[in-house]
């Protein structure tokens, strides 16, 4: 494979993929919804593409080998009215659909998808230090059914005789942006702000590791359907606050923690993931030869904090 076609490439994940995958060699095109606004980068082209008004660059579609899926709306980015509720399903479903129908309808040489999916697939852990893995079904609140949509949307390419690989991804840590600036953006104050009871568990990944997942989903032709793309190593928030903390302010820090009500009123209905408790097994990718460059959380904190 040399061509990947990218959706969600302008996004942090994307980003730092793209960067992965030109260092190796790849030719990557990401489908954007504003080709003028960006710049041509060596082995990087841009198409256009629009998911509301079905528009797609067939001829783009047409060159490419395989296709990482990463389009969605933000889920933390807005309250979850109603109507942005239907954005995150819609941007999800609706561009898988987008894809599929061009695929079908044209001829092209698309051996592998890797499709992002969340492990918003999981609920809460009733019984503790339950592991969640694949084969669980998914959740019956908001992000369960999304995911399941999400994970459902691409599956048809199967029949189409082209592999597919959905990555249930965690918290990704990054400099560039997610969640990791918001662990540390009480610490300028001398704060680490710790959610609630500090308890539920983190299920986690650092970019690079993430980013790696991705390239070993295209290059590995064993691995199809569901995998869960964390590290091995959950951490409660506490634990991954101090750790941040420690870091970043050595013993200089005051722990507070935050109660969950004011989260409840700051955040509305998206509290409920931030207080969530979920650890994730990562057996299932293991068991297929991955490894892991960040295995532990001090590790992931360092690297990005040493950068």
């Amino acid at each position: 494979m040399r061509t990947i076609l990218i959706t969600g490439g302008t996004g942090l994940v994307g980003k730092a993929l793209t960067k992965r995958l030109t260092e190796k060699n790849y030719e990557v095109i990401i489908l954007t919804r504003s080709v003028k606004d960006v710049a041509t980068k060596k082995n990087v082209s841009y198409a256009l593409w629009n998911v509301k008004e079905k528009q797609i660059d067939i001829e783009a579609v047409k060159k490419a080998d395989a296709i990482i899926h990463l389009a969605g709306a933000g889920v933390m980015d807005k309250k979850w009215t109603d109507e942005y509720k239907k954005e995150i399903r819609d941007s999800r479903v609706n561009s898988s659909k987008l894809l599929l129908d061009t695929l079908k309808n044209n001829v092209h040489k698309v051996q592998v998808i890797v499709s992002a999916s969340a492990i918003g697939w999981y609920g809460e852990a009733k019984i503790e230090g339950h592991s969640f893995e694949e084969n669980e079904p998914a959740d019956k609140a908001f992000l369960g059914e999304v995911c399941k949509e999400w994970e459902e949307s691409i599956e048809p390419a199967t029949a189409m005789g082209i592999r597919v690989v959905k990555l249930r991804t965690g918290i990704v840590l990054s400099e560039a942006g997610g969640a990791y600036p918001e662990f540390k953006s009480s610490l300028k104050f001398g704060v680490a702000s710790i959610l609630g009871s500090g308890k539920q568990m983190i299920s986690w990944i650092h970019i690079d590791d993430l980013c790696r997942e991705y390239i070993y989903a295209l290059e590995n032709e064993t691995m199809e359907g569901s995998y869960n793309a964390v590290a091995p190593n959950p951490v409660n928030n506490k634990a991954m606050t101090l750790a941040i903390a420690e870091k970043v302010k050595g013993s200089f820090f005051i722990p507070l923690h935050v109660p969950q009500f004011i989260l409840t009123v700051m955040l509305g209905q998206r509290s409920v993931e931030i207080l969530k408790s979920a650890m994730v097994s990562t057996e299932k990718i293991m068991q297929n030869g991955f490894t892991f460059l960040y295995p532990t959380v001090k590790e992931a904190i360092a690297e990005i904090e040493n950068k």
